[in-house]
């Protein structure tokens, strides 16, 4: 049993520091474990030694500044992580380890009325499928991160009110999934996950507050400050969609008139092209549109673009963020969309806080989410398994 305060339970809380670090980083230079983690430069030579001979690490050589260094990372032996994200009319799944390589992805169309049940039926078959084929023993896998389009009780883990999956209002993704992979799984919404993956692999990597902001069927955002997503007691954090930008306004589907959302989302802005470009339009495609040189498209993209500027203000004045990425059909914008984004900001936001922003194109277009997924796991799985492990393997 370790006392509070003894060499060996310092020892573990150092163990557990380097570990963190590895694997929120996906691999990292001794130099820069010593900084990310206060500890010295012989300290963490001595732990990562101890971490290599128990196979939990890997080392390899590189270079950092012109000069050779090593770069550590987590031994593509020490397990994977799946991740998973229902969309409006997709599934996709991705598997990775935890080193943050993906090792296997795929994706398919799925009904949106189609049961829970069916639905997951479904993710199994893809998660078993793509798990054979990374070539990795299925008791490799020790977490699954799952995305969904509607709001979830952190506590419960029950899916609240979506008009993206109305049949699965009340269900326990969570749960439902641990029971048939047998694994822990952490569920989060499609925002939050997109904006994990972001700071992970895209845009927003390096940066301590983003918010990834996605627009499609509704509006929400991601909000990550100091380095964690932040949900809110109920989970609902980041439902800038719901801002209120004209009181006599469009009623929204939450009930209130004027929400962001009903200036900006799908269902809301392609009924205003119907009548000169038909019915069957898309977002993508009036993205495509607007990018060919067409007005009524352009002028379109142009005005979403200064309504979620509004949004992206109120943002900024609120939590100051020093990065705004912009996910879904809408990145492939770019300053079409992006540069109206940013005039509002200039014209809204607090000066300070305006000068300190960033707004940048997401770059991982539709994988963000299930990128995320895998961070999600890789960021909620802790440290305990893989120190004890290596504990025990010099012990």
């Amino acid at each position: 049993m370790e006392t509070p305060g003894s060499q060996s339970s310092l020892h573990r809380a150092n163990l557990e520091r380097v570990v963190r670090a590895v694997r929120m980083a996906g691999s990292l230079t001794q130099a820069e474990i010593a900084r990310t983690t206060g500890l010295s430069a012989a300290t963490v030579s001595n732990i990562v030694r101890e971490l290599k001979d128990a196979g939990t690490v890997e080392v390899t050589p590189t270079s950092s500044g012109g000069r050779r260094a090593r770069a550590v990372s987590l031994s593509a032996d020490a397990g994977i992580v799946v991740g998973v994200d229902f969309g409006h009319s997709h599934l996709r799944v991705a598997v990775g380890n935890l080193a943050h390589a993906v090792l296997a992805e795929d994706a398919e169309p799925i009904d949106v009325d189609a049961s829970a049940e069916q639905g997951f039926d479904r993710a199994e078959q893809l998660v078993r499928r793509l798990v054979g084929e990374s070539g990795i023993s299925p008791a490799k896998v020790i977490g699954i991160g799952l995305g969904v389009p509607g709001p979830i009780d952190m506590e419960t883990g029950v899916l609240g009110s979506t008009a993206i999956l109305p049949g699965w209002v009340g269900t326990n993704p969570r749960d439902e999934l641990t029971a048939r992979m047998g694994v822990p799984v952490y569920v989060d919404n499609d925002a939050n996950l997109g904006a994990l993956g972001e700071q992970v692999w895209g845009a927003g990597h390096g940066a301590r507050d983003l918010a990834y902001i996605k627009v499609a069927s509704g509006v929400g955002a991601g909000l990550v400050i100091n380095g964690q997503i932040y949900r809110g007691p109920g989970g609902t954090a980041g439902e800038i969609g719901h801002i209120t930008l004209d009181e006599s306004g469009p009623v929204c589907r939450c009930g209130n008139r004027g929400c962001l959302e009903t200036f900006t989302a799908a269902r809301y802005v392609l009924p205003l092209l119907h009548s000169s470009h038909g019915t069957d339009l898309t977002m993508a495609r009036v993205v495509r549109l607007a990018g060919e040189g067409d007005p009524g498209c352009r002028r379109v993209i142009a005005d979403i673009g200064r309504h979620i500027g509004s949004g992206v203000a109120s943002l900024c004045n609120l939590l100051n963020p020093s990065r705004v990425v912009l996910g879904g059909d809408l990145a492939e914008a770019g300053d079409l969309v992006l540069g109206p984004v940013r005039d509002s900001v200039a014209r809204y936001a607090i000066p300070s806080a305006a000068r300190q922003l960033k707004v940048l194109p997401g770059e991982l277009d539709s994988r963000a989410e299930v990128l995320g997924a895998l961070a999600l796991v890789l960021n909620e799985m802790g440290d305990t398994t893989l120190v004890d492990a290596a504990a025990s393997a010099v012990a």
